[in-house]
């Protein structure tokens, strides 16, 4: 095989030397490390292969967007199916993909929020598509400020929603100290973290319930009467996988409406099956005002989605709300998503979540009883993760022997965290792809536990 715009080659070694040169002088950083010196020369279901024959198991779906896999066999077919009929449309042109995508994907939503626990909820049933996470991010602080005709947006202190500017300006976990002005108008709260909990209660449990009142007394102290909007996920991932306690979003949408702020929900990470739902915020029976959607509705494609209500979207388009890109309304993307949907159901991937979660969970809980360095193990369905810390009485977080465990896993076939990135290290986020067997969640607990092993007794 020789395919020279792409420099692929037959001999793995044959230009080992220069691909890596090539790096050096031609690629720009953007902070986050390469993971590794492997180059990797195609993927298929929970496996990357790289171009020297090694194989492995891919306990990140990629970057947690590859949520059937790795070239699905649905997905391949979508696209070869659609590019030669649709490939890209002017920004004001609709197909049938993109509206039946938007359908289904509102239905969806709307289904979920007929469960709230205060009643039925307004249906969400209006929705755009976009591309990534931080962009639709961007066009609901957008949305939400259009609305309310406010700037201030409230998220957790261990927030990650992006890097472009809205986003980047309610990020608070990391990639922040940038030096230069962000968005105005951001104001955190703290996150309600039970392993490390700030406000205790008699037995020295998290008291989310005192943190949630401190948190919006420093909102109100803070803000110059203009609160727009508070935006969260679900299970907070880039903060180290935190779950928050029942009951938490029930109060913090009463605390938002009771300002007239719009509750945002970022579910990039938890939608589309990723907890065992369509949505995260089903388990708490807490309706957003608007959900977002991204990573795991594109089966490693990019596509997003904006879902909100009727009312706000009339408000908004009154108030003259714009936000679009040459990509809105792409139509490949929008069949893939379609088809997404498709497999979830067809393939019941909801109950292999459940089945295949309680299988890591059982596992995770496992090592983490196994390790004097495994201090907690924490998430849903197959968005898990485990916390490294220097001993268990300390429960001193240590990036450094996470870091350490991430090359041993990858040594022996396992590719595991995520992030790299100062400060976010130290808490291992579990993702296969909803797609994955027992017998590859068993293989991959089994290398996270040696390599635990291997990095506990070198100390």
């Amino acid at each position: 095989m020789f395919i020279d715009n792409n420099r692929w080659y037959s001999d793995p070694f044959e230009c080992r030397e220069g691909f890596w040169n090539d790096v050096d002088q031609h690629m720009l950083r953007y902070g986050a490390p390469y993971f590794t010196p492997a180059v990797i020369d195609h993927a298929s279901g929970s496996y990357v292969y790289t171009e020297d024959g090694r194989k492995i198991l891919d306990f990140t779906s990629g970057q947690m967007s590859a949520t059937l896999g790795h070239a699905h066999p649905a997905i391949v077919k979508t696209v070869q199916e659609t590019y030669p009929r649709l490939d890209h449309l002017f920004s004001a042109m609709l197909s049938r993909p993109v509206v039946n995508l938007t359908r289904r994907l509102t239905d969806a939503a709307t289904a979920a929020s007929a469960k709230d626990v205060d009643g039925p909820a307004e249906p969400l049933d209006h929705a755009v598509l976009l591309t990534t996470g931080s962009e639709v991010n961007d066009a609901a602080l957008r949305l939400a400020k259009a609305v309310t005709g406010k700037f201030e947006v409230v998220s957790f202190n261990r927030s990650w929603h992006g890097l472009t500017s809205a986003a980047a300006g309610a990020t608070y976990s990391s990639a922040r100290k940038v030096g230069v002005p962000g968005v105005p108008g951001q104001i955190a709260i703290p996150t309600p973290y039970e392993y490390r909990p700030d406000f205790t209660d008699a037995d020295g449990n998290l008291d989310w319930s005192r943190q949630l009142d401190y948190g919006f007394a420093m909102v109100d102290a803070q803000s110059v009467g203009s609160l727009a909007a508070c935006i969260v996920e679900p299970i907070v991932s880039g903060g180290g996988i935190l779950v928050p306690p029942p009951g938490y979003f029930k109060a913090l949408r009463d605390k938002c409406h009771e300002r007239g702020m719009l509750l945002i929900f970022d579910e990039a990470q938890t939608s589309m099956g990723r907890v065992g739902s369509w949505f995260g915020f089903e388990r708490d029976g807490v309706t957003p005002d608007i959900v977002t959607v991204s990573k795991t509705l594109g089966a490693g494609l990019p596509l997003a989605a904006m879902i909100t209500t009727a009312s706000i979207e009339r408000r908004a388009h009154d108030a003259g709300f714009v936000f679009y890109t040459s990509h809105v309304n792409d139509p490949v993307v929008a069949a893939v998503g379609y088809t997404v949907m498709d497999v979830i159901e067809r393939d019941d991937l909801f109950g292999n979540v459940e089945r295949r979660g309680a299988q890591l969970r059982d596992g995770l809980r496992r090592i983490m009883d196994g390790h004097e360095i495994v201090g907690d193990a924490r998430g849903r369905g197959l968005l898990q993760g485990i916390e490294i810390v220097e001993d268990k009485a300390s429960k001193m977080r240590s990036e450094h022997l996470a870091d350490l465990i991430t090359q041993e896993c990858f040594k022996r076939g396992l590719h595991m965290n995520i992030v790299c990135l100062p400060g976010m290290g130290g808490v291992f986020r579990i993702a296969p792809p909803l797609t994955v067997s027992p017998d590859e969640i068993d293989l991959g607990l089994s290398i996270l536990d040696e390599s635990i092993g291997v990095v506990e007794r070198s100390r």
